[in-house]
């Protein structure tokens, strides 16, 4: 046979199985039912009619092609993708327009975490008791209608997308402006895809609450007024589930003014509009929200600019246990560039919050630049509660310049150990660069600190800590100061460290050296 034969029906076929696949599988285009796409007129039905009809059809993919499509809640079914294409922008409505957003669902445990965590229906997307569902494409969320403070008084949305108790979900390639309280809220959603979006929001840019087989890659996220990639373990399902099987990799978090990321210009303005004028946030954090714990997780190869650093929590009486993070690069730190917290907050049902533990974490490779001088490295338990197990490896951190604030360090740093767990909240530390209290079993090897200008504390301050080992340590001194004070503290040793004798000290109330 010629060859412009083999190709005509070589064509033939191509396109017999395309038409096959798209019988199957059609997409729905929203404009097909009714959608406008002006930015003023109201798009919600249209929206809802094609998922509907997709979902009546067994499945398939709901076309947003380009323009502006101004929309109330949205309801996912499963089986659903929605394809936001390029140029195409959902818009969320105002509640002081004509609509509103579907009512918050009732909870009865919403005692137990903050309003926002225990409702879903009251979002621009939702879903609840799906699988197989996928938000994709280039397009953009712009939550300008949201709102950025929950509340049970008022028919607002508060979330960009909000997913309960769902399985198999794929969100790739958007971008989300505005998200409201949440851009993105997941409770229970077990096999869960999240890559390669961009966010710019108001409040936490992603709080994945008790879910398990997680992969977040790929995605930059500003968030000066919360955190922006964020592991919650709530009892907003009625029962402790925890976040586990984790892994977050090739992420960037900030922390500059709001939108200044999605234009482009990476503005530092307006840090002092932040809730708790403690500064930007924009980190990655596990908790505050702690009940159901964290469990197998691992972050590696992201950056943290101009927010808040590193943050692992455990404060509800679960566990945070066999976390790994690794390849870590942060300039400008508004606070602790690593904050460790095992608390007794107690948020949550008496039966489930008698235990609690932080164990098993290993953090290596980090580089920190213009770290907050008032806050050290922070690793704190609390007295009957200790953090187990912490290797600490190839870390070097550069503090920046202290300031008149410091002629007030306190004799002795509170324990606050039912207060919302911050470091602020505990002032500042007695040592520039760890802080290191109620542990057993802590490893440094191959760390750097130094500071950028005038300190006048030591580098290291351990106060009840048990069996710890320093290696290759190096600590830039401070004039007519001890480097490294120990207090109440058993089985520490020192290895091969700069300005150093090899010691072991098998007990002390007290020392300095």
């Amino acid at each position: 046979m010629p060859y412009k034969y083999i190709k005509y029906y070589f064509f033939l076929f191509l396109l017999v199985v395309s038409l096959t696949a798209s019988a199957a599988n059609p997409f729905y285009n929203i404009r097909d039912f009714g959608a406008k796409g002006d930015g003023t007129s109201l798009d919600t039905k249209a929206i809802n009619d094609a998922i509907d009809a997709a979902s009546n059809a067994g499945g398939g993919t709901v076309y947003f092609p380009a323009g502006t499509y101004l929309s109330f809640s949205i309801h996912l079914k499963s089986h659903i993708s929605l394809f936001l294409d390029a140029g195409c922008v959902l818009l969320a409505a105002d509640s002081a327009a004509n609509g509103k957003y579907d009512d918050a669902e009732p909870n009865p445990f919403d005692q137990y975490q903050d309003y926002g965590h225990s409702h879903w229906h009251n979002s621009l997307i939702w879903g609840a008791d799906l699988q197989d569902i996928a938000i994709i494409g280039t397009g953009l969320i712009n939550g300008t209608g949201l709102r950025r403070n929950a509340s049970a008084r008022r028919p607002w949305g508060n979330k960009a997308i909000a997913l309960k108790l769902c399985r198999n979900v794929l969100l790739r390639d958007f971008t989300i402006i505005n998200g409201g309280h949440f851009g993105i809220l997941a409770t229970g959603v077990d096999n869960f895809t999240v890559d390669n979006l961009r966010m710019d929001t108001n409040r936490d840019g992603m709080d994945i609450d008790g879910c398990s087989a997680v992969r977040v890659s790929n995605c930059t996220v500003n968030s000066p007024w919360d955190d922006a990639i964020c592991l919650k373990s709530s009892y907003a399902l009625g029962y402790a589930k925890p976040t586990q099987d984790v892994t977050i990799t090739n992420c960037q978090v900030s922390g500059y003014d709001l939108g200044t990321l999605y234009n482009g210009t990476y503005k530092r303005d307006e840090w002092k509009r932040v809730p708790d004028k403690l500064g930007p946030t924009g980190r990655i954090k596990f908790g505050t929200e702690s009940n159901g714990g964290f469990k197998n997780i691992t972050i590696s190869n992201c950056v943290f600019e101009y927010c808040r650093g590193l943050a692992l929590e455990a404060v509800d009486g679960a566990l945070l246990e066999d976390v790994s993070i690794t390849n870590i690069t942060m300039k400008d730190i508004v606070n602790a560039p690593i904050f460790l917290r095992l608390g007794a907050r107690m948020r949550g049902p008496v039966a489930d919050s008698a235990n609690g533990a932080l164990r098993r974490v290993m953090i290596s490779n980090v580089l920190v630049y213009n770290a907050d001088s008032h806050f050290a490295v922070i690793i704190s338990g609390v007295p009957h509660k200790i953090i187990e197990d912490v290797a600490l490896d190839n870390i070097r951190i550069y503090y920046r310049q202290m300031d008149s604030s410091f002629a007030k360090i306190p004799a002795i740093v509170p324990e606050n150990e039912k207060d919302y767990p911050e470091p602020a909240r505990m002032g500042i530390m007695p040592a520039y660069g760890f802080f290191i209290r109620h542990v057993n079993g802590i490893r440094l090897n191959n760390i750097e600190v130094s500071y950028l200008g005038k300190e006048i504390r030591p580098a290291i301050w351990m106060d009840d800590v048990q069996n710890a080992g320093l290696f290759s340590v190096r600590l830039q001194a401070v004039p007519g100061k001890k480097m490294i004070v120990l207090n109440n503290t058993g089985n520490f040793s020192i290895r091969e460290s700069e300005s150093f004798k090899n010691k072991t000290i098998k007990k002390t109330v007290n020392q300095s050296f």
